[in-house]
């Protein structure tokens, strides 16, 4: 039995350091990119077009989905970023409900733009659902690299990928 907890620890240990060190920890999805939750300034983003992380492609995809002008999109996100931006961090607060949070974007974005709300969501999920395929399919290939060069073992890569889609490590 202690065998079985050292192994367990240990692959844990491997898992963590690993998706420590790919950076894997701050994931984020289409629709915390598109709404713009990562914080930066117009310089790091370049203007209304681009935000950190990928975010430009983000804003860039979700225009051409929903037949808008990126700088229009931007600036929406903008006024719902700045409408939703916490006044005071309280030490324990939860953040709202992932659903709760997508609903007020898509409802402000439809406002904001004059298009309707169900094209807003789709789009929204569309985006969010593609870039999950695109993050677990460079997470496979980073794994896949590790376990080829002995950084990782099969069992431990596994651990990783697991891990991720339980929600243990890496998402929200």
């Amino acid at each position: 039995m202690a065998a079985k907890k050292i192994m367990v620890l240990s692959t844990s240990a491997a898992a963590l350091a690993l998706v420590t060190g790919l950076g894997l920890a701050g994931v984020a999805s289409a629709a915390d990119s598109a709404a713009g939750t990562t914080q930066s300034t117009p310089t790091e983003r370049g203007g209304h077009g681009g935000h950190r992380g990928g975010g430009g492609e983000m804003v860039s995809g979700l225009a051409e989905k929903l037949g808008v002008d990126e700088s229009k999109l931007s600036d929406a996100l903008d006024t719902f970023r700045e409408a939703n931006k916490p006044t005071e961090r309280t030490e324990g607060a939860e953040n709202p409900e992932r659903s709760v949070l997508d609903g007020a974007l898509a409802k402000s974005l439809a406002d904001s733009l004059g298009i309707e709300e169900s094209k807003v969501t789709t789009a929204l999920e569309e985006l969010r659902a593609a870039g999950q395929t695109e993050r677990a399919a460079a997470l496979k290939s980073k794994l896949d690299t590790a376990v080829d060069e002995g950084t990782l073992t099969q069992a431990e890569a596994d651990a990783v990928t697991k891990a991720i889609e339980k929600g243990v490590i890496g998402g929200h």
